[in-house]
Formats: structure tokens, sequence, C-alpha cells
């Protein structure tokens, strides 16, 4: 059977980029799909899927840094950051985002269709067919579409609720640790605040209606954080 090609996203808000890129990218074999700003490209990310996606840090709508943010709640995809931004403190921003790689423009079409395949020959065998949707008896969490179901009854978040939630799926089974759980949900100054999270996580609860004291999905490990019960357990 001949193997499905990679699927690219490519997000960025110039045409002749994006023009550039197609051309060259199916040169390549790749399908490509193109976005021209960070909402439109998670939407196309979300229905489409893509085995990498390349984005542009300067987009019309919101920073890359937050696009790849948002991205990286719901999706482990490889990404590769471009940017005419080529300092040094840029490229670690955009790596501790999330991102797995950093071009800066002009950038060699060669280099970076080496650094594409790099990416792709470490990720995965071949393009990736799981769907961002976690389940576990009768909660089911679609990651993609940030949408959180129980009993097939849709159950209204917050921002705040469904990051967290999304924070736990995307580790379950694995304790995430409560400086991990501030951090990521309301900042490094924050670290030590773990009184939020204790309001945060029984509003959680009582929405998914999730009994603290005889946990059907969220475990507390006293002390240390929280953990989505997966389905081995």
């Amino acid at each position: 059977m001949t193997p499905l090609p990679f699927r690219i996203l490519v997000i960025d808000d110039e045409p002749q980029i994006r023009k550039f890129l197609e051309i060259s990218l199916r040169a390549q074999g790749y399908v490509v799909h193109q976005a021209e700003n960070g909402e439109a490209g998670l939407a196309a990310l979300a229905t489409q899927g893509a085995d990498l996606v390349i984005l542009d840090l300067g987009l019309p709508d919101r920073d890359g840094h937050s696009v790849l943010r948002e991205l990286r709640q719901w999706s482990a995809v490889p990404v590769i950051m471009l940017t005419v931004r080529s300092g040094e403190a840029e490229k670690v921003a955009a790596l501790d985002a999330g991102a797995n790689d950093y071009v800066s423009k002009p950038f060699g079409v060669q280099e970076l269709m080496a650094r594409i395949r790099a990416l792709l020959r470490a990720s995965a065998t071949g393009p990736e067919q799981d769907s961002p949707v976690y389940t576990l008896d009768a909660l089911r969490i679609d990651l993609a579409r940030r949408e959180v179901f129980v009993d097939g009854q849709l159950v209204a978040l917050t921002r705040k609720e469904f990051a967290m939630l999304a924070m736990l799926a995307r580790n379950a089974g694995r304790v995430v640790t409560q400086p991990q759980l501030l951090r990521e949900l309301w900042g490094p100054t924050h670290e030590e605040d773990t009184h939020y999270l204790r309001i945060l996580v029984a509003k959680l609860r009582q929405k998914l209606g999730d009994d603290a004291a005889a946990p059907r999905w969220i475990v507390t490990e006293p002390g240390v954080g929280l953990k989505l019960r997966d389905n081995s357990v």
C-alpha cells in the first residue's frame, strides 16, 4: 500500500510566502493547506489535521506565540516558527512556548526542507491519524473543538476550567504538579498561589459531577498535584 503523503499547514499572512512555500512543498510530495491568520490556522488544524505546521510569528490577528500556546493545549504536532526577528531571546521564547524549530526570514528553501524532513522523521513513522479526543467512561473531552461532554451532555466550562482539564487530559494517568498548573494557567508569578487551584478544581468537579471524596476522573495527590485517570486505571 502506498503511504499517505504528509500534510503541512502553512500559517502566514503574506500571500507571496504562502505561495512560495506551497510550490516548494508540493514539489517534494507534501499536501499543503494554507491559513492567512492565527484563528484560521487553528481552525484548519482542528478540522483538517496536519503532520507539521509552519507558523509565522507576526500574524495580523494575534501573536504567533499566542497561537502556539493555544495549539499546544490539544496538539503535539511539530511546529516550525518563521519570523524576521532573529534575536536569541525571540528564538528561546518560541522554543519555550512549544516550537520544535525556528527559521529566520529570509530562509533557504533547502535548509527548510531538511528541517521539515528531520522533524517528520522524529515525530512519526507516518501521517498522524489520531483525533485529539480524550474519553473515559461517560467523560469525553474534545481538545480541538474545546468541548466537554458528560453522559452525552455538553458541559459549559470557562476558559480557565477548560484549560485545566485540557492540561490534565494531555497528561492522563500522570500527575501534573501544582507549580506546573499554576504556571500554565496564571503565569510564573503565581506558582505559590495554590488556593487558585483549589477554587478552580472545585468548580470544575461540580460541573463534571465529580466527587472529591470518591473521584471518577480528577484525582488529587495531596501536596503534589492533580491527575486525570486514564483508561488503564
